[in-house]
């Protein structure tokens, strides 16, 4: 704490010594202000993330903050006038007909008439006093509770009592099943998986669930299913999505923290990560965002966040890996000839989005005026155009954004260091952050313009890692590291098939169906004869898709 002093004491000080006090409590004055202002930041930064919207969207952030500006905010000097067919207002069309039968289209449908006899209506009206008019029609869905049947299977056995055949036994033939002895079915193991892994429900529910429809199965049953199914046949699926990935010019990867409660090395009485608290992580390894016809979210479990797991990932991939700006990636970029590491733009812009949320509301002036608002504004401007790139052929693309982007990112690097070089104005918080992260991953975030298969952002992996997320919110927790793999295992085949826009149930009840059929005495199954089961396959039941609506 620094010296205080008395008047009188003040009064005996010399010249040069009242001047170095006032000089050292300007600095400490000058050292508050700022740590209140970070402070003030932050506060209002995380009382945004938790109450507020998380967009980054420039005109969402700052519409929201300055209602009564509306002239300057939406002022254009470079736009057009617009034409005739834009200003006139056009007469709202009447609701479409039939929309109420497409929706229901594909359903069961049961006839229900509600007739009136002869003998009523001339009861009614008087004979010969009626005629008969339209029928009116309409329909309506009625919602049935999943049913659950238990199947009695009789098999035939028989034993050679003479003849070359003596004493041998000939049994009829019956389906494979999926567990030994055990009551699962391709059918109900779906179900569990589908409700699990993609509508985010936990055993506990589950397995309430399946009590009020009378079927007694416990979460530790539902789990052990779950551990044994993936490892015995979905992992086969795994690994010949990741073939195809390996194909591809462009992947996309990010990762989760998730707690595992048991995770130490049984051979390592050293190994204490199975201490509470422990990070753990699910990564994501998808195809890239413009592969609309085979894509594929692989999900790997990995003890830790270091750049060993996607070393070991990527070891045999050629191409670029879009990321966030993690130092790991950038290792294996270095270590790995064949790999080159891109940065999401999205990342790059979302200190600046942080840092005009925590401005506070009413202050339209000061957002206008910030370099955080001005580095958003240029983002914007690119992402506008790369917008309107998404339909183009990889090539037209690269093309469009070296005529059309490459100048303005040239513009916004050299923009930002010229703010970074202004002594006069330093930039401080979130607004000194996003500067300067641009510039330390200027070489990762220009990588997007020398390929047009590659992204401008990760937004894509992100949205892949969601429904785990979702999940991770309701069973907080997984127990064991082998329940941590199967359920990397189950999400990377379920969201595999959404992704591919197919019915995750149909889907995986047909796979688990024909899977044991491939697996020889040793249970192994050969990748190479699962093209037919991969989820874009033309060879797959037509209730497998969704309808199309």
């Amino acid at each position: 704490m620094a010296q205080r002093y008395t008047a009188d004491e003040l009064n005996k000080l010399g010249q040069s010594e009242l001047v170095g006090l006032v000089l050292s409590m300007q600095d400490e004055v000058s050292r508050l202000n700022s740590n209140l202002e970070t402070l003030i930041e932050a506060i209002r930064a995380d009382r945004q993330n938790r109450f507020g919207r998380t967009t980054e969207r420039i005109d969402q952030i700052a519409g929201q903050l300055s209602l009564f500006n509306e002239a300057e905010g939406y002022a254009e000097e470079a736009g057009e006038e617009p034409g005739e067919e834009e200003v006139i207002i056009k007469v709202r069309k009447k609701k479409k007909k039939g929309q109420r039968e497409e929706d229901v289209k594909g359903l069961p449908r049961e006839a229900h008439d509600h007739l009136l006899t002869d003998e009523q209506l001339d009861e009614y009206f008087g004979k010969g006093c009626w005629r008969r008019m339209p029928q009116e029609k309409y329909i309506r869905v009625r919602c049935q509770p999943a049913v659950y049947t238990v199947e009695d299977h009789t098999v035939d056995v028989a034993v050679g009592t003479n003849g070359d055949h003596q004493d041998e036994f000939l049994r009829g033939d019956r389906p494979k099943d999926l567990l030994r002895n055990s009551i699962v079915t391709p059918s109900l193991m779906a179900a569990i998986m589908n409700t699990k892994f993609v509508n985010s429900l936990p055993y506990f529910r589950l397995e309430n669930e399946f009590r009020c429809s009378g079927l007694n199965l416990s979460r530790q049953t539902m789990s052990n299913w779950t551990v044994l199914v993936s490892e015995k046949y979905l992992k086969a699926m795994v690994e010949r999505f990741k073939e195809e990935q390996m194909k591809e010019p462009v992947l996309q990867c990010d990762e989760t923290p998730v707690q595992v409660i048991h995770d130490n090395d049984p051979d390592n009485p050293n190994d204490q990560k199975r201490a509470a608290g422990h990070k753990n992580y699910m990564w994501v390894h998808r195809s890239g965002e413009f592969n609309t016809k085979t894509p594929t979210i692989i999900f790997e479990y990995l003890r830790g966040r270091g750049h060993e797991g996607p070393l070991e990932y990527y070891k045999d991939f050629n191409g670029i890996v879009m990321t966030d700006g993690l130092q790991q990636y950038h290792m294996i970029d270095a270590m790995l000839p064949g790999l080159t590491n891109a940065n999401c733009w999205a990342h790059a812009r979302r200190d600046y989005a942080d840092a005009i949320k925590a401005i506070g509301k009413g202050n339209s002036n000061a957002i206008k005026t910030s370099i955080a608002y001005q580095a958003l504004a240029r983002i914007k401007t690119i992402y506008k155009i790369e917008g309107t790139l998404s339909d183009l052929s990889p090539e037209e693309r690269l093309r469009e954004r070296q005529k059309s982007i490459k100048p303005l990112v040239d513009e916004y690097f050299a923009w930002v260091k010229e703010r970074l070089a202004d002594t006069s104005v330093l930039p401080k918080g979130k607004t000194a952050e996003g500067l300067n992260y641009s510039v330390n991953q200027e070489k990762y975030l220009r990588v997007f313009l020398t390929d047009g298969n590659c992204p401008i952002d990760d937004s894509a992996c992100e949205r892949a890692l969601r429904p785990f997320c979702v999940g991770k919110k309701n069973w907080l927790f997984i127990n064991t590291a082998k329940g941590a793999r199967a359920s990397a295992t189950a999400y990377t085949v379920c969201q595999t098939a959404r992704a591919n826009n197919l019915n995750v149930y149909r889907y995986l009840e047909h796979i688990l169906t024909e899977l044991p059929k491939l697996a020889d005495e040793d249970g192994n199954i050969d990748t190479s004869k699962l093209d037919h089961l991969l989820p874009w396959s033309d060879e797959l039941p037509a209730q497998c898709h969704k309808p199309r609506r």
